[in-house]
C-alpha cells in the first residue's frame, strides 16, 4: 500500500502522483458477495481497478482551522469515477488540487448535516457546472437533502437561469438527484461499488451516518462523526481502510481553555466524538486493516504530534495507522 501526499497540480502537462446493532457479519458478507462478479472478471484477465483514496479534508469543527486542514472531505475514486464524501467548506478547490476534474462529478455523499460537512454541498454542484458539468449527478444522505437541494435552486434562481439564457448550458436542476434516506442499510450499487450506512452515535443529531464502500480491490469505510459505535464496528468489519474521526484528549482540554462556551462545548465533544483510546479499541474490534485519522479535533493544535495522535490508538490496534493530512492519498 503506497501513502503519500495527493498535492496535484496541472502545468504543461504534467500531473503530480495524487491520492449504533444493525449490520451483522452476514450482511457484511453479502456486501462482498454482491462484487463477487467483478472479481471474476478480474480473475479471468480483466484490468485490476485501481480505487482511490484522497483526504480532501482533515480538520474537524467549524471553527476556523489552520493552514493546511480544510473542512471535512474525501473521495474515492472507482473505475474512475468520483466519490466526494462530505462536503465541507472548499471541497471544489480540494478535489482540483488533488487532479480531479469538476466536470466529471457523478456522485456526493453527506454524513449528516453539520456545516463542517455540508456547507459547500450545493457549491459543489455548482462549481462542476460552471466547470462544464453536463451528466447527472446523484447525492445521498439523511434529511433534509432533498429540502437543501430545493433551498439551493431557489437561492441561486437567478444565477442558475441566467446562466442557462446566456451561456447556453443545461439545466442544473435537472441533472441533479437527491437521494434521501432515513435508515440504516444500502444506500446504493452500480457495477463497480457497493454503498452501505450504518447508524452511528451522534448526538443530539438522530441521523448521523457512516459509509462503507465495497469495490471490487478495496473495502473502505468513512465514519462521519461519532463516538463509540459498535455499529461502526459492524460496518468496518475486516475493512482495508477505515478512515475515522478523532479526538485527543489533552489537546481538547487546551483548546477549551480558549472558548468561552467551555463547559457546553466540552459535554458535546466528549458525548458526540472518539477519543484516541476509544478509537484503537473500535478498530481492532473491527479487525480493520488500515486505521486512518481524520477530522483532527482540535485541528489547530500544532503541539500535537503524529506520534502523539497514534499514542493512545496503538494502545489497543495494531494495524497500519496513518495520521491525515489534507490531499493525502492512501
Amino acid at each position: 500500500m503506497q501513502v503519500f501526499p495527493a498535492y496535484s497540480v496541472r502545468s504543461a502537462g504534467v500531473r503530480c502522483p495524487s491520492r449504533r446493532n444493525f449490520l451483522s457479519g452476514t450482511a457484511a458478507l453479502a456486501a462482498t458477495a454482491a462484487l463477487a462478479p467483478l472479481r471474476a472478471a478480474r480473475a479471468q484477465g480483466a484490468p485490476k481497478p485501481k480505487t482511490r483514496l484522497v483526504l480532501l479534508g482533515t480538520g474537524g469543527g467549524p471553527r476556523i482551522v489552520a493552514p493546511g486542514r480544510s473542512k471535512s472531505a474525501n473521495l474515492i475514486v472507482i473505475n474512475g469515477a468520483p466519490y466526494v464524501v462530505d462536503c465541507g467548506e472548499g471541497v471544489a478547490h480540494q478535489l482540483v488540487r488533488a487532479g480531479v476534474a469538476l466536470n466529471t462529478l457523478r456522485y456526493v455523499f453527506i454524513t449528516h448535516h453539520h456545516s463542517d460537512h455540508n456547507l459547500d454541498y450545493g457549491n459543489l454542484i455548482h462549481d462542476s457546472w460552471a466547470a462544464g458539468l453536463r451528466a447527472p449527478v446523484d447525492t445521498y444522505g439523511p434529511p433534509p437533502i432533498k429540502a437543501m437541494t430545493e433551498a439551493y435552486w431557489q437561492l441561486n434562481r437567478f444565477d442558475i437561469e441566467t446562466r442557462i439564457a446566456d451561456e447556453g448550458r443545461p439545466d442544473l436542476r435537472t441533472l441533479v438527484t437527491a437521494h434521501e434516506f432515513a435508515e440504516p442499510g444500502p444506500v446504493m450499487q452500480n457495477a463497480d461499488v457497493k454503498v452501505t450506512a450504518a447508524l452511528v452515535r451522534h448526538p443530539p443529531i438522530v441521523h448521523a451516518y457512516a459509509y462503507r464502500f465495497d469495490a471490487a480491490d478495496r473495502a473502505i469505510v468513512i465514519s462521519g462523526d461519532t463516538a463509540y459505535s459498535p455499529e461502526l464496528i459492524a460496518l468496518a468489519k475486516g475493512a482495508d481502510v477505515l478512515v475515522s474521526e478523532v479526538m485527543h484528549l489533552a489537546g481538547l482540554e487546551n483548546l477549551l481553555k480558549r472558548v468561552p462556551n467551555a463547559a457546553t462545548l466540552r459535554e458535546h465533544l466528549l458525548a458526540s466524538h472518539i477519543v484516541t483510546e476509544d478509537l484503537g479499541k473500535l478498530a481492532a474490534a473491527a479487525g480493520v486493516k488500515t486505521l486512518v485519522l481524520t477530522h483532527l479535533v482540535p485541528p489547530d493544535d500544532n503541539s500535537i504530534t503524529d506520534d502523539m495522535w497514534m499514542e493512545g490508538v496503538r494502545k489497543h490496534y495494531g494495524g497500519t495507522i496513518i495520521v491525515g493530512r489534507d490531499l493525502l492519498e492512501i
